[in-house]
């Protein structure tokens, strides 16, 4: 069951991969950059999707274990709250999204509350001074407090 698992999971990756290079090609510059482009990046990394894919698909898993109930719970509240992150993080701003996807992610993945409230914090604001200050990426304050800079 797993080698079929393996397979279908490499050519889906090989198709988002194709997919994520077809959308880099359409990028449109408008002033030149050397000695690449902001397409270069997204393309290069299809390329190793690609790659890392077919493995997938030329040589699956040997063992067919599939994860437990649990474990496939947790995996689908990861992808759900990065979800969220995605969605909210222009509206609430980079700060408060980071923190609570942190305490999320912490808190379903057994940390106690203060753990999850510290790592959340810490990770929200190291990260955003980071991003900000060390490599001068403009981050979004949210709706709520766009001028915080």
């Amino acid at each position: 069951m797993r080698i079929a698992a393996d397979r279908i999971l490499g050519l889906a990756l090989i198709g988002l991969a194709a997919f994520a290079a077809f959308n880099a090609t359409q990028f449109q510059v408008t002033f030149s950059y050397e000695p690449v482009g902001p397409k270069a990046f997204p393309i290069l990394l299809s390329v190793v999707l690609a790659a890392l894919s077919l493995v997938l698909v030329f040589r699956p898993g040997e063992n067919g274990e599939w994860p437990e109930k649990q474990v496939v719970l947790k995996l689908v509240a990861v992808l759900a709250v990065l979800l969220v992150y995605a969605l909210l993080f222009t509206r609430l701003g980079f700060l408060v999204t980071t923190f609570l996807a942190v305490f999320s992610l912490s808190r379903l993945f057994d940390a106690t509350w203060l753990k999850a409230l510290v790592a959340g914090v810490l990770m929200a604001i190291g990260s955003y001074y980071l991003f900000t200050l060390g490599l001068g990426i403009s981050l979004p304050g949210g709706r709520w407090l766009p001028d915080f800079n």
